[in-house]
């Protein structure tokens, strides 16, 4: 009778404590790490979670829950040096936060946007194309290729064939949109000559080998508004130290005018 009361007590022992051991990703001298907290730093390191990162992760986090427990047992959180250099380290993370949410809230103003657009406008002007191609090594293979297309065979069976390119052979050769400054000089050279629906008569050559190139379509690049790319214009500006230097001090000069300072 004993025995059975002792069984039922472990059950029901493991059917309350199951669901919270599920909770956390571990339980280190009884303090628990919830699992939300490695499920935060897996997020946020942007690598693919995987069993052995998760497990890397999960030692991290024990480990520095050791150090934790062990500067508190020992005494040493409540050195004063400690201390000091404890609040330091968190002025220097609201320093950084303050600021950010400065310039995000009203750091930047409407004339600082405009410069930085019209600076990176330029990039947005022009036409971009929808090429395919066929990649292929030897100068005779590409003239054999060209031959075969002339005489009704199709380019984008041909580039499933024969393209040496892994990306978009098995598109049929389809290289998307794109601008003529993202591709090599010789093939952008190339397809900006060519009128819709062409293709070149003779071999491309660039230093990946042998190009068939043929033009699907063309458009005008579509501009951006100011709005769109805001946050673009933000990143751009922060990277400038001097900028960042006088915007900071912006800040704090606003900050001391509503203050009141005895």
């Amino acid at each position: 009778m004993k025995l059975s009361k002792i069984a039922l007590s472990i059950a029901l022992s493991m059917a309350i404590s199951g669901p919270v051991f599920a909770q956390n990703a571990a339980v280190v001298n009884g303090k628990s790490i919830p699992k939300a907290k490695l499920d935060k730093m897996l997020e946020s390191s942007g690598q693919a979670n995987n069993p052995e990162l998760r497990e890397r992760a999960r030692d991290m986090l024990i480990t520095r829950e050791l150090i934790n427990q062990e500067a508190i047992k020992t005494g040493v959180i409540a050195n004063p040096v400690v201390q000091e250099q404890l609040e330091e380290a968190r002025l220097n993370v609201l320093v950084g936060a303050v600021f950010e949410d400065y310039i995000k809230r009203d750091g930047v103003s409407d004339a600082e946007l405009k410069a930085a657009y019209d600076q990176i406008k330029g990039q947005f002007e022009g036409k971009e194309y929808r090429a395919r191609h066929i990649l292929v090594e030897k100068e005779s293979d590409a003239k054999a290729l060209i031959a075969k297309i002339k005489a009704g065979e199709k380019f984008d069976e041909l580039a499933k064939a024969n393209s040496k390119d892994p990306g978009s052979a098995v598109k049929g050769g389809d290289l998307d949109w794109m601008s003529p400054q993202s591709l090599v000089p010789e093939f952008s050279k190339a397809m900006v000559a060519l009128s819709k629906g062409s293709m070149t008569d003779k071999p491309v050559k660039t230093q990946y080998g042998f190009h068939i190139i043929q033009l699907d379509d063309v458009r005008e690049i579509k501009v951006p508004t100011m709005a769109e790319v805001k946050p673009q214009l933000i990143e751009m500006m922060s990277q400038d130290q001097n900028w960042q230097r006088s915007k900071f001090n912006e800040m704090i000069e606003k900050l001391k005018a509503k203050a009141k300072v005895k």
